[in-house]
Order: structure tokens, then C-alpha cells, then sequence
């Protein structure tokens, strides 16, 4: 049993499309505190941060909405940091940009890994990006690459090391993002390693992995999923992770014991189908904290 605390960040500033800042309220509505209360985990809910509305800001001349994304994700992690370090934060997105904040507002001061379940590498920075779009920024910009303003969310300089990152999913990445997976040596499972390895075997290498980080970290963007069955989201990517390969993963996670923080982020209910994708990845989080077939 842990104390666990959830924390909406309804951000989409950082997205290309709009939607994902009702992503809290769809995983609430799924049955999130439910589903964890029942496998007897004291549960408290803090409610949303306050994120501003697209509709009222000018988007800036260079990148897009970087100052309040930097302020939103800033309230995030001091908010986060408050938090006793034996006590499990949930964080739920809102756009990928929120692991700005999340990342090092869960971190405790410690040597955290980060387990990256996502379609996409999340690796540009402003000089390599196609699109402009922050949410496709976040781990590049905790590895001390980007922009100043983004960086100075926990005083600048790299967050996390780059031995300390795993990539799990990886179906579709930009070409600035290649190069620099290849040049900081990021430890990355494709699509196609998963089909050939199988997903308990890089489990067990991505726990080996990062056997020497103090905490450890799971941004799960509902886009590792097959759109097939999770199509509510704002970039699917077809040939994601079955339904299995999911559950099993975050199975075999829970019973490593040693996962300390979660975000959960990309779920735009605009694009879904009766909430189907919120509701699945519900079903995930109750597998990676403790929910057992047998």
C-alpha cells in the first residue's frame, strides 16, 4: 500500500492540436482514485495546477508559448516538491511539455532515472524541431539541451543524465532526434527491438539499465499504445504497443518495486471514442501499482 497523490496539469500549449488539457478530467472520469483505491492505496487528489487558455495568450515570436509553459510547469514542480519523498505522485497531462515540471518536482534531490514509454523521442530542441511544438522538447530540454527559459525551470543545466534514460516504443523520430540519441548514447527500444526481443525481455534490460538511479520515473505517453486501441490522441502513430505488451510491461515494473513517480499524458477525449483511451490507460496505472491477473 503507498499514499499516492494525483495531480492534474491541464496543459496544451505544447501540442500541435488542441484537446489534451481536458486530458485530467478524462482520466478522473475513467475511474483513476477508484481503480487505486481498490488495490488499497490511500489516495489524495490535489486537484488541477492552473494553466492558462490558448485563446487568451499571443503565442510570441520565437517559440511558441515558452514562457507560459516554463511559468505552468514551474507551479508543477515546486508543487510536487512539497511532497514527502515516500509518497507516489501521479501527474496527469496535458501535453508531454508537463514533464518540464513533473520530472524535477519528483525527483527528491536525487539521481532520478526515466523511463520514456512514447511513440516519439521527444528530442528536439527549438533548432532541430519541424513542427516548433514544445511538447516534442521536454527530455531534450532535461538533458540541458534548449531553451533558457524552459531549462531555468530547476535552474538550468541538464536534469537528468543521459546513462539515466530509457526509451521504450520509439516508432517515429525527426531527424535531429536520431542524432542525438546516437551522440548521447540514450539506451532506445523501437517497435522493432520489442518485436524481436519480446517486451519482458527489455523490461528486464531497461530495469538493468538503470539498477544504479536512487529514484525512478514513468512518463507514459497514451501514444506508446496502438491507435487502434487508444485513439485519442493528438499524434498516433500506427504499430504501437498491444494491449499486453502494455500491461506486461507495467506488471513486470511493479514488481521490480521500484518506481517512485508517474506521469500520465497525451489523452485528448476530443479525438477519442467514449473515452476508450483514458479508460485503458487507467488500466495501465492499476497494473503498474500492484493490480495482479492472479
Amino acid at each position: 500500500m503507498s499514499k499516492i497523490v494525483v495531480l492534474g496539469i491541464p496543459l496544451d500549449l505544447g501540442a500541435g492540436r488542441r484537446g489534451v488539457d481536458m486530458g485530467p478530467s478524462a482520466l478522473r472520469l475513467a475511474q483513476l482514485a477508484n481503480a487505486l483505491i481498490h488495490l488499497g492505496h490511500e489516495l489524495e487528489d490535489l486537484g488541477n495546477i492552473e494553466a492558462p487558455v490558448l485563446e487568451a495568450m499571443k503565442p510570441g515570436n520565437d517559440l511558441p508559448y515558452a514562457d507560459a509553459i516554463a511559468r505552468t510547469c514551474r507551479l508543477a514542480s515546486q508543487k510536487l516538491s512539497r511532497l514527502a519523498p515516500e509518497v507516489f505522485p501521479i501527474c496527469l497531462g496535458g501535453d508531454h511539455s508537463v514533464s518540464l515540471g513533473t520530472i524535477p518536482g519528483s525527483s527528491s534531490n536525487r539521481r532520478t532515472g526515466v523511463l520514456w514509454i512514447d511513440a516519439h523521442a521527444d528530442l528536439n530542441t527549438p533548432s532541430t524541431s519541424p513542427s516548433g511544438n514544445i511538447h516534442g522538447m521536454p527530455l531534450a530540454h532535461l538533458l540541458g539541451k534548449g531553451d533558457e527559459r524552459l531549462l531555468d525551470i530547476w535552474g538550468g543545466g541538464p536534469m537528468i543524465r543521459p546513462e539515466d534514460v530509457v526509451l521504450i516504443g520509439l516508432r517515429s523520430l525527426d531527424p535531429g532526434e536520431k542524432e542525438l540519441v546516437h551522440r548521447l548514447e540514450v539506451r532506445a527500444f523501437t517497435m522493432k527491438e520489442i518485436d524481436k526481443r519480446g517486451i519482458a525481455e527489455v523490461a528486464a534490460l531497461a530495469l538493468e539499465h538503470l539498477k544504479d538511479v536512487e529514484r525512478l520515473h514513468v512518463s507514459f505517453d497514451a501514444d506508446a499504445l496502438d491507435p487502434v486501441l487508444a485513439p485519442g490522441v493528438g499524434t498516433p502513430v500506427p504499430g504501437g504497443l498491444s494491449y499486453r505488451e502494455a500491461h506486461l510491461l507495467m506488471e513486470l515494473l511493479a514488481d521490480a518495486e521500484v518506481v517512485t513517480s508517474l506521469d500520465l499524458v497525451e489523452v485528448n477525449p476530443f479525438l477519442d471514442i467514449q473515452n476508450t483511451t483514458a479508460k485503458i490507460v487507467v488500466e495501465m496505472t492499476a497494473s503498474l501499482l500492484g493490480k495482479r491477473i492472479l
